[in-house]
């Protein structure tokens, strides 16, 4: 992004988070002092003429399909625009943490509590593609748990397709190749059932500590995921129960018809599960 300090309405005061191709800043709104968060993309830094023309407009599309989902466990975009190449959107300021630190072997979170998360996510999924909004970008760090206020709650729709039109020019994959489905990684289409891939692997994560494709390369982790199966859940966690394994393993299957029909139904299971497991309410403090 340009060594700015006001974007649109928004005046910059300090950056929350950087990505490979955006800032998240903390933004203050000029029109009634509200805090925000604001992320910014410069599109204007990899197009220029028809293709920034096209990315812009395709950023404005998406971002107000975003802007249409209504659901508690979606963040809520209040503001989109796009200035000196410099594309923004401005989100609720959310409190909590990121799912991150609870990939980690070492900090991997109850298992309960880990599968309500996931069905609450899973949730949100639903609403979205029943919007007709794909995410493309499902991964640890586009889920925000907060124990205080027990809300989970999914960042970045709409975000991971603004750069689609400079795909062939500059060859950067759109997403996280870690958790893109195989569809995506080989450039068809992309619905609903590739956010359920990614689901999967980010529910292995938390689970397993592991991502269920690692490789030395990223060449050689795309040819896995492409070609390979994952490796069963129980293998590598063997108290988790059968049912677990049987889930996640059509959440990655390789062919998006063996995948589960939408999120609602994986909801549904995951919760099941969790109440087995510990026979507590399917909803009650998923965020703790």
């Amino acid at each position: 992004m340009p060594a700015v300090t006001v974007v649109g309405p928004y005046t910059v005061e300090s950056e929350i988070a950087r990505g490979a191709t955006s800032v998240v800043h903390l933004a203050r709104d000029g029109r009634d002092r509200r805090c925000v968060a604001l992320k910014t993309i410069a599109l204007g830094r990899e197009l220029s003429g028809e293709a920034l023309t096209e990315a812009r407009a395709r950023f404005l599309r998406e971002a107000a399909a975003a802007r249409r989902l209504d659901h508690p466990d979606i963040v809520k975009i209040l503001d989109a625009g796009e200035e000196r190449g410099v594309a923004y959107l401005a989100m609720e300021l959310l409190p909590g943490h990121d799912l991150q630190p609870h990939v980690d072997p070492g900090q991997l979170l109850p298992v309960p509590q880990a599968l309500r998360i996931a069905a609450r996510v899973a949730d949100a999924l639903a609403h979205a593609h029943r919007q007709g909004v794909v995410h493309r970008d499902i991964k640890p760090g586009n889920v925000i748990v907060d124990a205080a206020t027990d809300r989970v709650v999914v960042t970045d729709f709409g975000v991971a397709r603004i750069g689609d039109a400079s795909h062939t020019r500059t060859g950067m994959l759109l997403g996280t190749p870690a958790y893109m489905s195989p569809e995506q990684l080989v450039g068809q289409r992309v619905d609903g059932r590739s956010d359920l891939y990614a689901l999967g692997v980010l529910l292995f994560q938390l689970l397993c500590g592991r991502l269920p494709f690692e490789a030395a390369t990223l060449a050689a982790m795309m040819k896995q995921i492409v070609n390979d199966a994952a490796p069963p859940l129980r293998s590598l966690n063997p108290d988790l129960p059968e049912a677990l394994e049987a889930l996640v393993a059509r959440m990655l299957a390789k062919d998006r018809a063996s995948r589960p029909g939408d999120g609602a139904e994986i909801a549904q299971s995951l919760r099941a599960i969790a109440t087995q497991l510990d026979g507590s309410p399917g909803r009650a403090s998923a965020a703790g």
